[in-house]
């Protein structure tokens, strides 16, 4: 596990070298918010990075109910008690095993590895707007209908899910990335995707925080040349 810290934001880091994947830890005046859980694996290094810091973990939140981001939720649970959970209403239905659609869904099927046996469940249901301590909720949906993202109003960091990628080079969810595919594989409906990623940028963050790949200092600017690109291979068919 690689740490790596920007404001009030650490990324942990999973496999970082081979398969990256991330969560954070947000850090709140007597606290810390844990943004996703990673792989099954990954509770020890969550704990042991939360016990660096001095806080205790008193918040969970995710960005979207994949298995790489709900993975080590169980084991978390059992070690932190009551510690609330926090996913978007939508996504909770995955949290379930449920990947029906509702009618005015784009009708493509949700794609990406989906829990069968997660026992966690959601304690609260976010909605666009919604604040956990000093994290705004953006409701992003593409990579899954009901994706979140994280905007931290102190700092302007943006922990964006799987709604962007900077590994294999910044992209939008959907948008694939021969260096790495595995966000695009995993990508429900790109053009619902491409409008969520504009959501994102107009927002001017200043620091951009994925779910796979490096964080990105100042990113407006390659945000939007990731929403060129994709915009352009829609337009074309491709």
């Amino acid at each position: 596990m690689k740490i790596t810290k920007e404001g009030y934001l650490y990324q942990l880091a999973f496999m970082p070298r081979i398969f990256p994947v991330n969560c954070y830890l947000v850090e709140e005046e007597t606290g810390l918010t844990l943004i996703d859980a990673a792989l099954p694996f990954s509770s020890k290094g969550i704990l042991e990075a939360a016990a660096s810091i001095g806080k205790p973990i008193t918040k969970i939140v995710l960005t979207h109910a994949h298995e790489d981001h709900v993975g080590a939720l169980d084991s978390l649970k059992e070690s932190l008690g009551n510690v609330p959970i926090y996913i978007s209403s939508r996504d909770a239905r995955l949290m379930e095993n449920d990947r029906s659609l509702d009618p005015r869904e784009t009708q493509t099927p949700i794609k990406g590895g989906v829990p069968k046996k997660l026992l966690a469940r959601p304690d609260f249901f976010l909605e666009d707007g919604d604040c956990v301590g000093s994290l705004q909720a953006i409701h992003v949906p593409g990579h899954t209908p009901g994706s979140m993202a994280f905007l931290d109003i102190r700092s302007r960091a943006i922990i964006a899910g799987d709604a962007f990628q900077t590994r294999g080079g910044i992209a939008v969810a959907g948008d694939l990335k021969p260096m790495f595919p595995f966000p695009a594989f995993g990508t429900w409906c790109r053009k619902t995707a491409l409008e969520s990623g504009r959501k994102l940028a107009s927002l001017k963050p200043g620091v951009l925080a994925c779910g796979h790949g490096v964080m990105l200092k100042d990113p407006l600017e390659e945000m939007e040349k990731a929403i060129r690109r994709v915009e352009r291979r829609i337009e074309k068919g491709v």
